[in-house]
């Protein structure tokens, strides 16, 4: 799999996917929504959008979670809403992540990893609320590099005073970008906003808007409430007002994946 330049006669164009579009998997301990085909769920319309592959939406249970399984050859980056997610993985590492901490896993060559909902409380107690976080999966430039992680915290003050970049490959924002992928034509974006605060998109080949909580007016689109999504193409400069409080994900991608 992997990425190829955008045709320069590539037409415009603004798809909305509304939170119920999406495919749904409840396993009890947890509920997902996939923006795109994921597991069991199969679509030859809906497998991605620019270099995008996979868009959960997952909840997972106190004292649950993924048991330990395997990946390779995708750039994972990991977007904790609310709670707190224990990794653990082959090559050593662990860590706790939490609302404002960007987390970026290649799997490379292959590793190993799990994903729960079982930390603890500073006080000895085990927490007793679900963890909500959005997943996300690119592929990187080539297939077969070294496994690799890294983590660090975005500050709510940034957050707040527009688009913040969370992880990216692309030269130009490499002084900026809080954690690298292997992907050279892809920026993933965060914002919290408040009521009437107002951001406007980039200008790129593809664009994923993504809103895991409160609700965004769209120009030109409408609005996007929980769980809804823009996937634009060959467009940028509109503006996202919010509407109430909100938290938008944005992927700003320069390629898309080759046939």
């Amino acid at each position: 799999m992997a990425a190829s330049r955008v045709p320069a006669s590539m037409e415009p164009s603004v798809t909305i996917q509304h939170p119920t579009d999406r495919f749904a998997t409840d396993l009890g301990w947890l509920d997902s929504k996939h923006s795109f085909a994921f597991g069991h769920h199969r679509s030859r319309t809906n497998t991605h959008h620019g270099l995008l592959l996979v868009n959960n939406d997952d909840r997972v249970a106190p004292g649950t979670g993924f048991e330990t399984h395997p990946h390779r050859d995708m750039e994972i980056v990991t977007w904790v809403l609310e709670g707190s997610l224990v990794h653990q993985d082959s090559m050593g590492n662990t860590g706790v992540l939490y609302p404002g901490l960007a987390q970026r896993m290649s799997a490379g060559t292959g590793i190993l990893h799990s994903e729960k909902n079982d930390s603890w409380r500073v006080d000895g107690a085990p927490h007793e609320s679900p963890v909500h976080f959005i997943q996300m999966w690119v592929p990187p430039d080539e297939n077969g590099i070294d496994p690799g992680y890294e983590q660090l915290e975005l500050s709510d003050e940034d957050l707040r005073a527009g688009l913040t970049v969370v992880a990216s490959g692309m030269p130009e924002h490499r002084d900026d970008a809080a954690i690298r992928i292997a992907n050279r034509f892809a920026t993933l974006h965060a914002a919290r906003l408040a009521v009437d605060q107002v951001i406007t998109l980039p200008d790129a080949p593809f664009l994923h808007l993504f809103v895991p909580r409160g609700s965004v007016e769209l120009e030109g689109a409408g609005i996007l409430g929980t769980g809804a999504a823009a996937r634009l193409t060959a467009t940028g400069g509109q503006r996202v007002t919010a509407i109430e409080p909100a938290e938008i994900l944005l992927w700003e991608m320069h390629a898309g994946i080759a046939a």
